[in-house]
């Protein structure tokens, strides 16, 4: 196999999925507040134990994700203070920001799943998927990479 799970990065997936799932399942549940906040709280750890915690820490607190960071901790904010239906959407957003540079990969990887692969590559859902990323979660360009053509006489 190309590449293989670490014991650890095996469990901080579980721990997605089972986050993954006591969300929906509150979301399911009329926004059941205890279902959202343990989903919460499976899927952050699952998260920091999957990337490693530095990692995780330097994810968050970046200044590129800056939007999604504040989004998503609001969105926690706004679950723990009885507003479960605001905290569910800014934390969908968030999460799509803060990962929305993963795209990608995960794209290249649900290619190669047989169901999942054929349905998505259907050229109305390539076409959506890419433009509604691209204007939602693109990154402008860091100040150096702005100025790179700013002396070239063809542009």
């Amino acid at each position: 196999m190309a590449y293989e799970l670490t014991e650890q990065q095996r469990i901080g997936l579980g721990l997605i999925g089972f986050g993954i799932f006591f969300t929906f399942l509150g979301v399911i549940l009329f926004f059941d507040r205890g279902l959202l906040a343990l989903g919460n709280i499976l899927w952050l750890t699952g998260v920091a134990i999957l990337l490693g915690w530095y990692t995780t820490w330097k994810l968050f607190t970046s200044r590129e994700n800056y939007k999604g960071s504040v989004s998503f901790l609001l969105g926690l904010f706004f679950l723990f203070v009885r507003w479960p239906i605001v905290g569910i959407i800014l934390e969908i957003y968030g999460c799509f920001a803060l990962f929305g540079g993963f795209w990608p990969s995960v794209k290249a990887v649900l290619y190669q799943i047989p169901v999942i692969g054929w349905i998505i590559q259907y050229p109305v859902l390539v076409s959506t998927s890419t433009a509604t990323f691209s204007f939602l979660f693109a990154r402008p360009a860091k100040a150096h990479q702005q100025r790179a053509y700013k002396h070239c006489p063809l542009l």
